[in-house]
């Protein structure tokens, strides 16, 4: 297997990794020389370490347009660095182990906001005023103007009321964790997308190197021709 030293770390690499300087796109290429300023146009390096300053260009674009790197920020450039899916890091997030009290809340707040509670309870209205009204005469335990089931509905709304409140705030917290997923995974794509298109660009580039190459080939070999008619 043909091999070559990289001109900016002194490492042999597969000939299949050789990139040169001059396919560089401009700002990758100050970034390299910052670091290493005796690499020019006309040296080469590795695929590998190409990339390495590509994520680096990226993290520095980041800290630009953002400020300071959030740690969902810095998870995202850990992504892509790892060449791992982002999916796999937030579904194990997901699993989150619910105390008794916010499982008896999430069912309380479930119950209270269907049908079923509003006909039941509407039914043991109906049932408790016919009692106290019609079979007891009004002179039962609860009689007209029901004061004992107005106490047991002040009761029943101040408590299942805050029970209700800790299931939608149980439920906020979710719906901005699911933001903040959602905003990671769209911030790598963007990144992804960045990185192809900067992948792209090289190798268009390259391609038109190589072309051009090719078009100072076949010129030679045209004036060759030429002279060998003219002698």
């Amino acid at each position: 297997m043909q091999t070559f030293f990289s001109d900016l770390s002194d490492i042999e690499f597969p000939v299949s990794e050789k990139v040169s300087g001059k396919t560089i796109r401009k700002s990758i290429l100050d970034l390299i020389q910052k670091d290493n300023p005796k690499f020019t146009s006309d040296n080469f390096l590795s695929t590998s370490e190409l990339n390495n300053y590509r994520e680096t260009y990226i993290e520095g674009f980041l800290k630009k347009q953002i400020g300071s790197l959030t740690d969902l920020d810095q998870t995202v450039l850990d992504s892509l660095k790892d060449k791992t899916t982002l999916t796999d890091k937030l579904d194990g997030e997901e699993l989150m182990v619910m105390t008794f009290g916010q499982r008896i809340a999430d069912q309380v707040a479930a119950f209270g906001g269907s049908w079923t509670f509003i006909i039941s309870f509407g039914l043991f209205l109906l049932i408790w005023i016919c009692i106290n009204i019609y079979w007891l005469g009004n002179t039962g335990f609860d009689p007209y103007p029901f004061i004992l089931l107005n106490l047991i509905l002040s009761s029943l709304a101040a408590i299942q009321a805050p029970v209700i409140m800790m299931s939608q705030n149980r439920q906020e917290e979710k719906d901005r964790e699911r933001g903040k997923k959602d905003y990671m995974i769209n911030l790598k794509s963007e990144m992804e997308i960045r990185m192809l298109h900067e992948k792209i660009d090289h190798l268009i580039l390259n391609e038109q190197q190589e072309v051009l190459e090719i078009h100072k080939v076949q010129i030679e070999m045209m004036n060759d021709i030429l002279k060998r008619i003219d002698k």
